[in-house]
């Protein structure tokens, strides 16, 4: 049974709550205030260790959709922050190669500016890939032309040079080899083309490093689905035709647990990785 709050308790879980709330989000008191419609001074005020009083439904409700928290946990109805829309619906985007997919992953990349964000994609990661490389691997497709996922990409690349994030990459070990190579889905890439791309990775990691980092993990050790940590805002997961993204702060967390043991568990780290793919550039036919 839940433990009933007097007046006063109640004021100073409120206050608590949502000072916590604005120091995780990084929310100042003018910019809360902004977001509410409201004068600082009322910002002060709800954070003022005397103050008994409770704010009206609507301010709560508005500070919450400020802070993406739950109403009913500013007000000690819930011991759960997040909404309860957040916490049992995980959304489905489309991930087909369409203009449209492109764009809500670049929202999702622009919300998160400022964090970290881990990545470990599907084949290699699309800002990474040079003209060659996209040509050859969108022309199959019929949702968009290579020239439209170039552009994304370079749109993407550029993104990370003029932002404050961190970008940590891992990739399998093997599929690195397989490019190299070119066998397995990489058959038929001509080698001009691959040893290009190592050379262009190459590139964009030395001029970017330690705003970028790459990590190789051996997937007979250690195995990851493509999935994307966007700080501690979302995480998606790749299916194929579709991205299930979840907001809700436990599910965001265990995925970034589950990236951070891949860069444990990684037999390259991001200082070693220069020479690895050098070695690989060397082996290509």
């Amino acid at each position: 049974m839940r433990t009933m709050l007097n007046k006063l308790d109640r004021a100073a879980l409120f206050r608590d709550r949502l000072a916590w709330a604005m120091t995780q989000t990084g929310t100042s008191r003018a910019a809360l205030a902004r977001a509410t419609g409201v004068d600082r001074s009322t910002v002060t005020q709800l954070l003022a260790d005397r103050d008994a009083r409770m704010p009206g439904g609507h301010l709560v409700a508005a500070a919450a959709a400020a802070l993406s928290v739950s109403t009913d946990w500013l007000l000690g109805l819930s011991d759960r922050p997040e909404a309860t829309a957040d916490l049992l619906t995980a959304t489905l985007t489309q991930a087909e190669r369409a203009t449209s997919a492109d764009d809500q992953i670049f929202a999702w990349h622009q919300e998160a500016a400022g964090y970290k964000v881990r990545h470990v994609p599907a084949t290699l990661p699309d800002m990474l890939k040079t003209r060659a490389v996209m040509e050859w691997e969108y022309a199959a497709t019929m949702n968009r032309s290579p020239g439209q996922a170039i552009a994304a990409a370079e749109a993407r690349l550029d993104w990370m040079r003029a932002s404050e994030s961190d970008y940590e990459i891992a990739l399998p070990l093997h599929a690195m080899r397989s490019f190299a190579e070119g066998t397995g889905y990489y058959s038929g890439l001509m080698p001009e083309a691959r040893r290009e791309q190592i050379d262009w990775i190459l590139t964009v990691h030395d001029q970017l490093y330690p705003t970028l980092r790459l990590f190789l993990y051996d997937a007979r050790r250690v195995y990851s689905a493509p999935i994307t940590v966007f700080g501690p805002k979302l995480a998606a997961i790749y299916l194929g035709r579709y991205y299930v993204a979840f907001r809700d702060r436990d599910r965001v967390r265990a995925v970034t647990r589950h990236f951070d043991w891949l860069v444990r568990e990684a037999t390259y780290t991001a200082r070693d990785v220069p020479p690895v793919l050098t070695a690989l550039r060397d082996r290509v036919a």
